[in-house]
């Protein structure tokens, strides 16, 4: 019998890769964006619906959907996400409201709407789409990491409470995805922007080096086909990181080196030369 997934976040980058690859994998996905409101195009294989992970009656309405014509959802994917960049000082108490309500209150509204189905059910499967920004933090990036962090802790309490219902939390990780930056530029915290900003100099040098490094990052393809193996497991991973070497290189030394070395190695990579010295 066919596996029934619903994805959050299904209308473009990442989220939309996951909804597609699944569906060619022999699911039946319910693809689950606010932009298919406005008419575009669900990704190929999938059903769209209408789906706004900050509002609570949305979400309700969506698994409710799924529900009604499936009887059962087998598998949760929440990829669901706002970006932004900017100094922590500078962007705004609301701007990180915004991304939180996103990128992790969305989250949790997901998960909370699937969970009495699963229990009855005796099974399922969750995947939280965190980052490698879940595991470290990089400049300019305050508010989108403090998400990705949060999303971390959730799942890993989650998932001791929830194993003995039969339903597994994998957590995945990717890194640079091609696709990501321009996103991330059209989410700019104004302040730090512009030349009069104290941190402007530095901002300048790390979003040039985080463009740099999503235009030459990996296809979201890759990061689908990891999810789509992840499901179809026959023990469901707790995490799944999918990045190049470099940045899997980052995650260990994350791991071994003192914090305030690992900082100074994060530093020198996106900060001016000037800033290093």
């Amino acid at each position: 019998m066919a596996q029934v997934a619903l994805i959050a976040g299904a209308s473009s980058g990442l989220g939309r890769a996951v909804a597609e690859k699944l569906a060619a994998d022999g699911f039946i996905v319910y693809a689950g964006a606010r932009s298919f409101a406005s008419g575009k195009a669900a990704p190929e294989g999938c059903v769209p619906l209408v789906l706004d992970v900050t509002d609570h009656a949305s979400v309700e309405a969506a698994v409710s959907f799924v529900l009604e014509r499936e009887g059962r959802v087998d598998a949760l994917v929440n990829c669901a996400a706002r970006l932004t960049l900017g100094a922590c000082e500078e962007t705004s108490v609301e701007e990180f409201r915004q991304v939180m309500e996103t990128n992790y209150v969305g989250l949790v509204r997901m998960t909370q709407a699937v969970l009495p189905a699963m229990r009855a059910q005796g099974a399922g499967r969750i995947v939280q789409f965190s980052s490698l920004n879940g595991l470290f933090g990089i400049p300019f990036q305050g508010a989108y990491i403090a998400s990705k962090h949060a999303v971390e802790g959730f799942s890993d309490a989650l998932a001791l409470e929830v194993r003995r219902f039969g339903i597994t939390v994998t957590v995945v990780s990717p890194g640079d995805c091609r696709g990501g930056s321009d996103v991330y530029r059209g989410h700019a915290a104004a302040a730090t922007r512009e030349k009069k900003s104290v941190y402007h100099f530095y901002y300048k040098a790390a979003t040039e080096k985080i463009h740099r490094d999503e235009t030459n990052g990996l296809a979201p393809e890759k990061v689908a086909a990891a999810v789509s193996k992840a499901l179809r497991a026959r023990h469901a991973p707790s995490r799944v990181v999918v990045a190049g070497f470099d940045q899997k290189i980052a995650v260990w030394l994350h791991d071994v080196l003192p914090g305030r070395l690992f900082r100074r190695v994060i530093e020198a990579y996106y900060a001016p030369k000037e800033f290093t010295r």
